[in-house]
């Protein structure tokens, strides 16, 4: 009888979405508390990058983050109503099943702690195949550190079991 996927064979790809920290001009504090959180947990980070904001950039990482065989791709930033806040448009191009009680979920759980994570726009789903056949979560988070660092307590007990039926796991 299979058990159920354990954090450490469960890759995760960080992308921190920000025109300011990809530009050198803010440090990136929400790449470093996400990869904190994420191993502390005992999950397997296998990178984190800063891109900048936009549909395109974030749609173009994460479906680098796909072919590459990230089990899971988190990115950081992009989510609320800026005029460069477009994670959530660049994210579901690539999606070929949303997930919507986990970004309902993260968006509850963040408002118990600041009633602004409601505004969040993220998005959480399976995507698209890569060529390969490679299929990888999707989950867009705030790029605040702390926002980070919650919405990972959040999903850490949901990624296994996930996976593990993304794999062709019971449920």
């Amino acid at each position: 009888m299979r058990t159920e996927t354990s954090p450490a064979e469960i890759s995760v790809a960080l992308l921190t979405v920000s025109d300011r920290s990809h530009r050198g001009e803010r440090e990136d504090l929400s790449g470093p508390a996400a990869v904190k959180a994420l191993t502390g947990a005992g999950f397997d980070v296998k990178g984190s990058i800063v891109i900048p904001d936009g549909r395109n950039s974030v749609e173009g990482a994460i479906w680098e983050a796909i072919q590459q065989g990230a089990d899971v791709i988190l990115t950081l930033g992009g989510t609320g109503v800026g005029p460069r806040d477009e994670s959530p448009e660049g994210t579901r191009q690539l999606l070929q099943l949303e997930l919507p009680g986990i970004a309902e979920g993260l968006r509850a759980a963040g408002a118990e702690k600041l009633p602004t994570a409601v505004l969040s726009r993220g998005l959480a789903g399976i995507s698209k195949p890569s060529p390969a056949g490679q299929r990888s979560i999707v989950v867009n988070l705030p790029g605040s550190a702390g926002g980070a660092r919650d919405g990972i307590e959040y999903l850490a007990p949901i990624l296994p079991h996930l996976i593990d039926q993304l794999r062709g796991g019971d449920h």
